[in-house]
């Protein structure tokens, strides 16, 4: 029942049964919820009266408590998302419930599980606030980040409610996609920040029971009368998550994925929670991450990537990772000037597997740090040999996790493999991606510095795509940028694609950074980035990814790709301004 309905009902039954007022004192004292209310009528909505449970839960006195506005008990801890719910609540005059940090009088903070509950004078008006407060800081099947239910709690949730007959129970689950990133980019403490702001917004959400299930998954049950709505039920959640999250120190944009799945009242909670964690992973592996409602072949495809992970563990001495390589061109002679390196999987069952299928397994299991370091050996290894005969080297870059950096000494094991190989480091770069760059510690900062002393690149991974922030190229000895495809494609139409673009070449000309264009496909594509003073690029235009005897043979060839036509007379095509010149 709704809170307001519910208090109105209350006292509408207090009234008709002539409930003697001592009773209601009686129930007020002892309860063990702290009770406070605050006058809203009144210059600062101050507290008139607590209850002996709140004085237990605060520390606070009646006498110190009473003519304060409830925000004392916040402390300076002002920059919570959970005060701006409370801010709108009591503005709109609607009950709202939070879990928020409050300190007690002796300055030890406790979770406040707060309730509050706008009380109206018969003309409709709010004239006093009622909060209830429930210390739940080590409270039994409550995560004590977010206040919400465990995974456990809400299952007994679940089971505990009486569901209206014909109904059926939607089970929904949404991760926050790229976590990891906002953890390492911004921090862990903002990381909890957008956790906690992104349960406050689904407590508003009228559900049986909200979880967080896991590092930055939630999953929340709902009953609905009509299954066809459950579609449209997720939209209205993803709709709930979609704007900016205004956090201390930053704005996150947060991208969610979501599975769901729905079935009768009296069904397992537990067989649907799987079902619906096995459509959240479907989400995940698409590439615009649309919510997906279960299937049978998800549970199929959740067993394999198990299987996977397990089989990743001895990819490496079995001898089925292998490299394959797309050539960089210089975009107008057509001469090759670099190589990226792209592992590939070779399983027995699976065959050619890509990077996006067991990457992610392999950060999840620990197995990257095995796989990251025979990829660079064997990197290095074949550099060694194309560069030993040529008179102008190339260069060979290769994607490194942001895992590695934090779980190793990556400058000690770069500089073991430069020994053992016989590669020099100029012939090396180490591509990273946009989010591991922004926020680093010191010392990740200096282990970039090393890297590059030594002589090795350091690579931007799809510049543009991330939380971005310009200030790591002034703390970070970037070496190369690259320009993400989906800056490149159909750039030809896009004027603000172009001035990202040209805005891009001129800042690394200014910062002595090599640029250098991905995902060129056309010719296109091919003019645009050179118009546009881009001097690089790499693509299925020139070439698709090969293996090391591809490799070789296009480097004997040195083909010539010339240039099709004047780039600046083609841009102006599809600027309109050809007729004019």
């Amino acid at each position: 029942m709704h809170e307001r309905k519910r208090w109105r009902f209350l006292s509408a039954r207090a009234a008709q049964t002539a409930v003697p007022p001592d009773a209601f004192a009686l129930v007020l004292e002892n309860s063990c919820e702290g009770v406070l209310i605050s006058d809203m009528a009144a210059r600062g909505q101050p507290i008139i009266h607590v209850n002996h449970a709140f004085e237990m839960i605060t520390g606070y006195p009646t006498a110190e408590a009473i003519g304060k506005n409830c925000r004392y008990l916040q402390g300076s801890d002002r920059l919570q998302p959970e005060i701006a719910e409370i801010r709108t609540a009591l503005s709109e005059g609607r009950a709202a419930a939070v879990t928020l940090r409050n300190y007690r009088r002796d300055g030890t903070m406790f979770r406040n599980a707060l309730r509050l509950l706008p009380v109206r004078n018969q003309a409709g008006n709010v004239t006093h606030c009622v909060g209830l407060i429930r210390d739940v800081t080590h409270e039994a099947g409550v995560d004590r980040l977010t206040g919400l239910l465990d995974r456990y709690s809400m299952l007994d949730r679940i089971a505990a409610t009486d569901l209206p007959a014909g109904s059926k129970l939607l089970m929904v689950k949404v991760d926050i996609l790229g976590f990891h990133d906002v953890n390492i980019g911004f921090g862990y403490d903002l990381g909890d920040a957008l956790l906690r702001a992104t349960a406050a917004r689904l407590k508003t959400l009228r559900a049986i029971a909200i979880a967080r299930v896991g590092s930055s998954t939630f999953s929340l049950a709902l009953s609905l009368e009509d299954g066809s709505c459950a579609n449209a039920c997720v939209d209205e959640i993803l709709a709930l998550l979609k704007p900016p999250f205004a956090l201390p120190g930053a704005s996150v944009a947060a991208q969610f994925a979501a599975g769901f799945s729905l079935d009768s009242r009296d069904v397992d909670p537990l067989q649907l929670a799987r079902k619906a964690g096995a459509a959240l992973q479907r989400s995940k592996m698409q590439p615009s991450h649309p919510p997906h409602s279960f299937e049978v072949c998800d549970e199929r495809d959740a067993r394999n990537r198990i299987r996977l992970g397990c089989e990743l563990q001895n990819a490496a001495s079995n001898q089925e990772l292998v490299l394959h390589y797309q050539p960089q061109f210089e975009l107008i002679s057509g001469k090759i000037v670099g190589a990226e390196a792209l592992m590939r999987w070779d399983h027995g069952l699976f065959g050619i597997q890509p990077p996006e299928r067991f990457i992610g397994i392999a950060e999840d299991t620990g197995a990257i740090l095995e796989i990251g370091a025979w990829g660079l050996r064997t990197l290095a290894t074949h550099a060694a040999v194309v560069n030993g005969g040529r008179s102008e080297p190339i260069r060979f870059s290769f994607n490194v996790s942001a895992l590695e950096f934090m779980q190793r000494d990556m400058v000690e094991l770069v500089e073991r493999i430069l020994v053992e190989t016989g590669c020099k480091p100029q012939w090396l770069t180490l591509e990273l991606t946009e989010n591991l760059m922004i926020g680093q510690r010191e010392n990740t900062r200096r282990v970039f510095g090393h890297l590059r002393q030594l002589g090795v690149g350091i690579s931007i991974d799809d510049f543009g795509t991330g939380y971005s922030n310009l200030r790591y190229l002034e703390s970070i000895p970037v070496s190369e940028i690259k320009i993400d495809r989906s800056f490149v494609h159909d750039a030809a139409h896009s004027a603000a694609k172009r001035v990202i673009i040209e805005a891009v070449v001129k800042l690394g000309a200014a910062l002595d950074i090599r640029v250098l264009a991905e995902g060129i496909e056309t010719e296109a594509e091919r003019g645009i980035m050179h118009a546009l003073g881009c001097s690089l690029g790499q693509g299925y235009l020139f070439a698709k990814p090969t293996d090391e005897l591809g490799l070789q043979r296009l480097l004997d060839d040195e083909p010539s790709l010339g240039e099709a036509w004047d780039a600046r007379r083609f841009l102006a095509k599809f600027d309109g301004r050809e007729n004019n010149q």
